[in-house]
């Protein structure tokens, strides 16, 4: 209806305060009338204040408008049907605007939303934050791998490491750190790369973490298999040819002849042992040698594991059925746990008998000249599901210098020692998909783990 246009009510309001207007000079120029004079004068200041609320409708609605934007109030919607044409078309403007912003906001959110799973899904450990050490990011990978459920500020890190925190924090655009970590029991290469980015006018720092014990392990084991096959190929090279010509050198310069080893051609007898001793100590050499060589040379001949599942407490079983004699010779207090009693492993029961063999015979060597000694043995499944094995020693420990070097092969702090029972035993423990490291405290404690 026309009455309800805008501009038709207020050409009316405008008319009816002229009017008034008008009826007040008139009365005014009459003299008389005051109490109408004053009647007429608020009714004339109530139309001004009537009118001036009612054209400033669209300033509120504006206001209204913007404030929505500003507070992200985008529930709020607009409809002036009555007020005629062109503010309807306000009000849809103004909706569609808030319908805009909304969608754009839903589109930010899932986008954000997206992001946060891929940052939470993926398997490398991701943490960004600012200078001041403020944490923004911590991702489930980085939780799982530092073994923290929260991380606020990037000090807090110290419990994990004294000089991590510092460490992250010095790193600049492209910086690559190798660290080891010592986490549950368990040793970790962490590989930290980082980059920097500026979100909501602060400087952040991005870092990654990826545990890459297992490849820097296996590489270590392919060098030195590497190494060991060029070795054996050129000892064997050379020696064999030696112990041949020996073994050929006699038979052509000597001969038995009733029980008697003579030159032949007449030589003298000092010649002739002279030359006989001298072939005795190369072929024996020679022989010996070889036997050395083939030894290492098992290094690079581990079978593929023949997977089971078998109760761990066989393992422990054949073990001290085997070394029980060494145990009672030495007077050695020896026990072992389970925990479960019922605890299985899938593993090749053959290949962890030589691991355990390896450990409880070193345990063994390490004790047998100390008071009371003692060697106990413990399995059981640790927080992250998987088989530990701990094997304890009170005996004289490792010393510090040499810990990084016992898996070595050829390594070895003992007089009659190979130098590679450890080093197979991690080989072995790496066709598992496992890990063998130690912790030792000279002359009080050494613990050898095995991770399955």
């Amino acid at each position: 209806m026309i009455y309800k246009r805008f501009r038709l009510i207020v050409i009316i309001r405008i008319l009816l305060l002229t009017l008034s207007v008008f009826t007040l000079f008139y009365l005014a120029d009459l003299g008389k009338y005051n109490i109408s004079m004053i009647i007429i004068v608020l009714l004339i200041l109530l139309q001004v204040i009537s009118l001036i609320r009612y054209v400033e409708r669209t300033n509120k609605k504006l206001t209204k408008f913007f404030e929505s934007i500003r507070f992200s109030d985008f529930a709020s919607s607009f409809s002036d049907k009555e007020m005629g044409k062109s503010f309807k078309e306000l009000s849809e403007e103004f909706n569609h605007v808030i319908n805009e912003f909304k969608k754009t906001r839903a589109e930010k959110e899932e986008h954000f939303n997206y992001l946060q799973t891929v940052v939470q899904h993926v398997s490398i450990g991701i943490i960004a934050y600012r200078h001041d050490g403020i944490v923004d990011i911590f991702n489930t990978a980085a939780k799982r791998l530092l073994r923290i459920n929260n991380l606020r500020n990037i000090y807090e890190l110290k419990r994990v490491k004294e000089d991590l925190p510092d460490l992250l924090l010095n790193m600049k655009v492209g910086d690559k750190n190798l660290v080891k970590l010592f986490i549950k029991d368990e040793i970790l290469q962490i590989s930290i790369h980082a980059t920097e980015f500026r979100m909501r006018g602060e400087e952040y720092i991005l870092i990654s973490l990826q545990n890459i014990h297992a490849e820097l392990e296996e590489k270590e084991i392919e060098s030195w298999q590497k190494l060991i096959r060029v070795l054996t190929h050129e000892i064997m090279n050379s020696i064999t040819p030696i112990s041949s010509l020996a073994s050929t050198v006699r038979e052509m310069l000597l001969e038995s002849y009733k029980d008697k080893i003579i030159l032949k051609d007449n030589i003298d007898d000092e010649s002739i042992e002279g030359i006989q001793s001298a072939l005795n100590t190369i072929e024996n050499r020679s022989n010996g040698l070889l036997n050395f060589v083939e030894i290492y040379r098992n290094l690079t001949r581990i079978p593929k594991p023949n997977f089971r599942y078998f109760p761990v407490i066989e393992l422990f079983e054949r073990a001290e059925e085997l070394l029980k004699p060494k145990i009672e010779k030495f007077n050695i207090f020896y026990s072992y746990k389970i925990f479960p009693k019922d605890l299985m492993l899938t593993a090749d029961p053959d290949l962890v008998d030589q691991v355990t063999i390896n450990l409880l015979l070193n345990a063994i060597d390490a004790v047998k000249n100390v008071k009371n000694p003692k060697i106990s043995v413990i399995a059981s499944s640790n927080i992250n599901n998987r088989i530990s094995i701990d094997f304890v020693d009170n005996g004289y420990g490792i010393k510090p210098d040499i810990l990084d070097k016992i898996f070595m092969p050829f390594f070895t702090s003992k007089k009659e020692g190979s130098g590679i029972g450890l080093s197979l035993s991690r080989q072995i423990m790496h066709l598992h998909k496992g890990s063998v490291y130690v912790k030792s405290v000279p002359d009080k404690e050494t613990v050898f783990t095995l991770t399955f």
